[in-house]
């Protein structure tokens, strides 16, 4: 498979780890009384999250030219847009397991820890395989395309957090006791050391994520297999994660076609990938970020201009998503205590699991 030559030396690897940990740790210093975040808040953050993602693509250019930094911008976009798809999920798992405001971004913070941890493992296997074996690329570029077909056409699919494999196997081996105990993930009941309600929504969050970082990163190796550029375009993409969730509270409903765009993206991911291994060759990285852009903006123009009518600031996200499901109910002002929680959740805008 074709790809940029760029060679990364060893420091380049360090001083990105470097910069990602100093993040994290300000992120986390900034978050540390479990204060509820506003919209204000949220949208500051998230527009310091992307404004550093867009700054290392100009480094890139910088350092190592127009080509490097192009590819960077395409795969950093297709993670950026599909990043969005996770925010449905995220809501509805707070939904689900209501989760007080308040100890939401202490549950993404861990979570996305857990996201970057995963996509640096599926990033150097699936870039090895691609390398090594020509007809991987047509695997993952026919997965790419069953998985847009999938979103394109499984609306309003019926989810069901706590019967996901992994939240049911950490049930079975943690002791857990169904209830909040302010913002810890364990405590002690009984004398006994016990798992809490919200180390449970975690797992949910991780194993939903883990589903996910398979067709996102598939996505991006699509464009290249350069585990520099997949893991900075990845890691500055999902960094981003909780601020973009906190920034869309209330605005979910109006992202009602965007599913489809995000299916465009997928599919076209995959018929770029097998093309790789053509005489077609590698598509140009201008035309794919064409695509990519195009896209996303029409996707979303359309969504919004289809739900211009509606309120979007009357709630959280877990409301907007929770709101159409039977049986559930708004768990905003949901106490520390909060455990009971509905029968079933639907989400509108959801890759296959």
């Amino acid at each position: 498979m074709n790809d940029v030559p760029f060679a990364v030396p060893l420091w380049a690897w360090a001083a990105v780890t470097l910069v990602i940990a100093v993040m994290l740790a300000v992120d986390l210093l900034a978050h540390r009384d479990n204060h509820v975040i506003g919209f204000k808040e949220a949208a500051l953050w998230s527009g310091a999250w992307i404004a550093i993602g867009l700054a290392f693509g100009l480094v890139l250019l910088v350092w190592q030219g127009g080509e490097v930094s192009s590819t960077y911008y395409a795969g950093y976009l297709i993670e950026k847009a599909l990043s969005i798809d996770n925010v449905f999920v995220f809501a509805l798992v707070f939904s689900f397991f209501a989760v007080p405001d308040a100890y939401r971004h202490k549950v993404l913070f861990w979570g996305v820890i857990g996201a970057l941890l995963f996509r640096l493992v599926f990033i150097f296997v699936g870039a090895e395989l691609l390398q090594l074996f020509f007809w991987s690329a047509y695997l993952f570029g026919a997965f790419l395309i069953w998985t847009g077909w999938k979103m394109a056409v499984s609306k309003d699919e019926e989810v069901h957090p706590d019967r996901n494999p992994v939240v049911r196997l950490v049930k079975k081996i943690v002791p857990t006791d169904p209830r909040y105990h302010g913002g810890r993930f364990f405590t002690r009941v009984g004398g006994r050391r016990v798992a809490t309600l919200l180390f449970v929504a975690l797992v949910a969050i991780e194993a939903t994520d883990l589903v996910f970082a398979v067709d996102s990163v598939a996505a991006i190796l699509a464009i290249t297999t350069n585990t520099f550029l997949v893991w900075t375009a990845n890691a500055f993409a999902v960094l981003g994660l909780r601020s973009l969730y906190f920034c869309l509270a209330g605005l979910l409903r109006r992202f009602a076609y965007l599913h489809y765009g995000l299916a465009v993206l997928l599919a076209f991911a995959g018929v770029k990938l097998i093309l790789s291994e053509t005489p077609v060759g590698k598509l140009p990285i201008p035309l794919t970020l064409g695509v990519i852009v195009v896209t996303i903006t029409v996707s979303v123009v359309w969504s919004l201009l289809a739900t211009r009518g509606e309120e979007g600031d009357s709630g959280g996200p877990e409301e907007e998503v929770a709101s159409q499901a039977p049986g559930a109910r708004p768990v905003r002002d949901a106490g520390p205590h909060a455990g009971r929680v509905p029968d079933t959740a639907r989400h509108d805008s959801r890759r296959p699991s």
